[in-house]
């Protein structure tokens, strides 16, 4: 006989929780780990929850904060990012407010109000500010539901983003002993996982890890040769959309935009050499979609909760896998298909390792480690999407993901590998492995440079051996080998030198892979291509001129209003009631209530006007 009794109390927990989701964020149900995460709030378990950017990692908290008593406090790193997420939330009809250094004394007093109310369900802070004496005594006084740390990478020095005021937090569970706290991070090696849990002294927690894995991301790497021209072809297939160039230095990031912006494109920059007011300005243009890209150095983004960026560009590898997936990962956070393209070059390895002279030992022997890694990814000729996967300790469960350069087919390796990949070994052996790669591209290529010809180096058997080739494709080879770990670099110069690998290559006894660029055209990757399944492109498009008037008169950024997946769904199912609106996946009660009509409204125009039939079964 079926159990009549009580419901227990974490299933009733999670009933509210799920009517939560749909009324507030218009999600009728759960994405991979979300239901898990929600749960350990529920049931006051310390955790630590890694989930991609857009597997939304951020609704793991905010939706239990909503349905629990008591005030629930986020931390956070960037005041643009509490902003971005306030803003979202109060969007939505959540009650959510922050305390930041940008805020008037007045509107920090009304936040504390609300506190004193006891009206308020979502506080995002600092973690300079939650820790302060003043707060934290004010804080004692006040229930609170849980503690959520957003980006707590920062707490640790493994991982990309270190921060030392985050170390600071490891003192909460001292000063609120019951409290739950719950870390959130995109992007975590098991070593930085198990250093959260020890900074912030959590008890056992959970740790509910999920995917690494992007599958809306199409990556493609290429060495970088014209890179103005190269950045250009990837504008030119996103005209009108959002996106990020990404440059290593400041005078990279002023010469990238000039001249881009003398070719006509709406661009604008962003990095430390700036003014506050500029900075700001330019974040605020993008937001706002008066800029179509960003050029930038890496100190752009981690506050960007820009859903709608369509293509992120590196000019220059990144220092780290883990610096990539965060900064790469900025691009389609809203789930759709977007374009990560990384264009190297041997120069970017150098000029990192310069960066690091400075830093302490043990933080400089770390950061070394992480570039080898990213220059692996770069040279080492296998799935994008798997590389990064193992890099974090995951696999890829299927051959081919469909959505790199790799899988695309837009390259290939080349037939001769093994006896190429011998020449260039025997010649860094014949050089007594005391030479650099751009002086064995020269050697192997038969140059007649004079430094050759005074070391007598052109009377060496492997003298243009690889004449056929230029020496920017052999010193691309070398860089793969060393991807594939056949040859190392060492020394402050870089000379090379065989690896143990290596060794068994020039015997035979292991074949190593050698790309070859293929002039073949781009692929539309199936990302792209489901992603558009059954919208009507053109209502999508007078959607999106709505929703920038709307954004426009509310003064708030367009993705905030809706998301380009709301809007493809919307032009998906074409509703013509408030109930088939509600259907909308990111439509809930609230945005219902302030745009439903007006929405509508559109919808049945562009349908009666192009003949289109309204709400489509999906």
């Amino acid at each position: 006989m079926p159990w009549s009794g009580a419901k227990p109390q974490l299933f009733v927990m999670m009933e509210n929780i799920q009517k939560a989701l749909t009324k507030y964020w218009g999600y009728d149900s759960f994405l991979p780990l979300q239901k898990q995460a929600m749960e350990c709030i529920s049931r006051g378990t310390d955790s630590i929850v890694v989930l991609p950017t857009g597997g939304g990692k951020s609704l793991c908290f905010q939706a239990p904060a909503v349905t629990m008593q008591g005030l629930a406090v986020v931390v956070s790193p960037l005041i643009s990012l509490m902003k971005d997420q306030v803003d979202t939330l109060t969007e939505c009809g959540v009650s959510a407010m922050r305390i930041d250094s940008s805020m008037s004394a007045s509107e920090r007093d009304s936040v504390i109000a609300r506190i004193n109310e006891q009206s308020l369900k979502l506080l995002y802070l600092s973690p300079e500010r939650l820790l302060s004496d003043g707060f934290v005594d004010f804080l004692k006084k006040t229930k609170l539901s849980f503690i959520a740390i957003d980006e707590a990478h920062c707490v640790s020095m493994w991982g990309h983003d270190f921060r030392p005021e985050y170390r600071q937090l490891g003192s909460l569970r001292q000063i609120f002993p019951d409290v739950t706290i719950a870390a959130y991070t995109a992007t975590a090696t098991e070593q930085v996982r198990s250093d959260i849990a020890q900074q912030l002294r959590l008890k056992n927690p959970q740790m509910l890890i999920g995917s690494f894995d992007r599958p809306n991301l199409v990556y493609k790497v290429r060495p970088r040769k014209s890179i103005v021209k190269q950045v250009c072809a990837v504008l030119d297939r996103h005209k009108g959309e959002s996106g990020i160039i990404y440059c290593i230095r400041r005078k990279d990031v002023d010469s990238m935009c000039y001249q881009l912006a003398v070719k006509g494109y709406s661009v604008a920059p962003y990095h430390a050499g700036m003014t506050n007011e500029d900075r700001k300005n330019n974040q605020e243009q993008f937001i706002n979609k008066k800029v179509d890209t960003i050029v930038a150095t890496i100190a752009f983004g981690m506050g960007i909760d820009k859903s709608n960026v369509r293509y992120v560009i590196h000019t220059g590898m990144p220092k780290s896998l883990e610096h990539y997936q965060q900064e790469s990962g900025r691009a389609g956070r809203d789930g759709l298909e977007a374009e990560c393209c990384l264009f190297y070059s041997g120069s970017d390895y150098g000029i990192w390792k310069s960066l690091m002279s400075d830093m302490p030992e043990e933080a400089r022997k770390i950061a070394m480690i992480k570039l080898s890694g990213m220059y692996s990814y770069c040279t080492g000729g296998v799935c994008r999407h798997k590389a990064i996967l193992r890099y974090f300790g995951q696999d890829l469960n299927k051959d081919n993901c469909g959505a790199c350069d790799m899988c695309l087919g837009e390259l290939d390796f080349i037939d001769d590998a093994l006896i190429t990949a011998q020449k260039i070994l025997s010649c860094i052996a014949r050089l007594d492995q005391r030479f650099g790669g751009s002086y064995t591209a020269l050697v192997l290529t038969g140059s007649e440079d004079k430094r050759i010809i005074e070391n007598d180096h052109d009377k060496l058997s492997t003298y243009g051996l690889l004449s056929d080739y230029s020496k920017h494709i052999v010193h691309d080879w070398i860089e793969q080998l060393i991807g594939q770990d056949y040859i190392e670099k060492t020394g402050e110069y870089n000379v090379l030198n065989i690896t143990e690998k290596g060794w068994r290559v020039l015997k035979g006894k292991e074949t190593p892979r050698l790309l070859k660029p293929v002039e073949r055209p781009v692929k539309v990757s199936r990302v792209i291509t489901d992603s558009w399944e059954g919208v009507n492109k053109g209502l999508f498009e007078a959607l999106r001129k709505l929703r920038s008037i709307i954004a426009s008169k509310k003064k708030m950024p367009a993705y905030i209003v809706f998301g380009d997946a709301a809007l493809r769904d919307m032009a998906r199912r074409r509703p013509s009631t408030l109930d088939g609106f509600l259907e909308v996946k990111g439509v809930g009660e609230a945005k219902c209530e302030q745009y439903g009509e007006v929405v509508l409204a559109a919808i049945k125009d562009y349908c009666q006007a192009n003949s289109l039939a309204m709400d489509v079964e999906v």
